[in-house]
């Protein structure tokens, strides 16, 4: 599978080698794709943001996919890209917020991936996603309020993940440095 979407290195200075994707999870805002592009660099494999994919699939962005077609279609889009996604081998995967939320999504990455939940304070996801206006689900009201809720609501089942991050402080090498330690302590992949 080689897209345009997906950023290839050929480097990895590591003694992990991973055998499967390693999936990213959280709320939008968490640093999924910025600590996903370098997780990948530093693991020597492909990068693929699955919005990027949606988008690409669809030929427009999550915007218009949500504002012309609504929610239902974009998760079945997601939901497809996502299960394509899981088969293409070793590979770092930026999920959407609401991906691991899908019961069917959720499965597949627990039977053919390891996923990461990217945790943040409530506070660094507003500033995060009050950089751009290109969140859907925060376009009908209070910002605060909505990932406020989201937090609540999704926090039980991103606790699923294999694994879990923080990542606060916007310091993404660190967060990288503690993927791969947690990685290499479990000595899968």
């Amino acid at each position: 599978m080689e897209n345009n979407s997906i950023q290839k290195e050929n480097r990895n200075p590591l003694r992990l080698q991973i055998t499967k994707p390693l999936v990213l999870v959280g709320l939008m805002g968490a640093g999924k794709s910025t600590v996903g592009r370098r997780l990948a660099n530093e693991l020597g494999v492909p990068f693929v943001d699955s919005d990027t994919e949606i988008s690409e699939a669809a030929e427009c962005s999550i915007s218009d996919i949500f504002a012309i077609y609504g929610e239902e279609i974009f998760r079945d889009l997601e939901k497809r890209v996502m299960l394509r996604l899981l088969t293409c081998g070793p590979m770092v995967i930026a999920t959407g917020g609401g991906a691991f939320m899908t019961s069917d999504i959720r499965n597949a990455i627990k039977e053919q991936a390891l996923s990461v939940w990217l945790r943040a304070d409530i506070e660094v996801l507003l500033e995060r996603v009050s950089r751009r206006n290109t969140r859907p689900l925060l376009e009908s009201g209070d910002k605060r309020e909505i990932l406020t809720k989201m937090l609540q609501e999704r926090t039980p089942i991103y606790s699923m993940a294999d694994l879990a991050v923080d990542n606060n402080a916007g310091e993404h090498e660190k967060v990288v440095k503690a993927i791969v330690t947690l990685l290499e302590q479990r000595q899968v992949l």
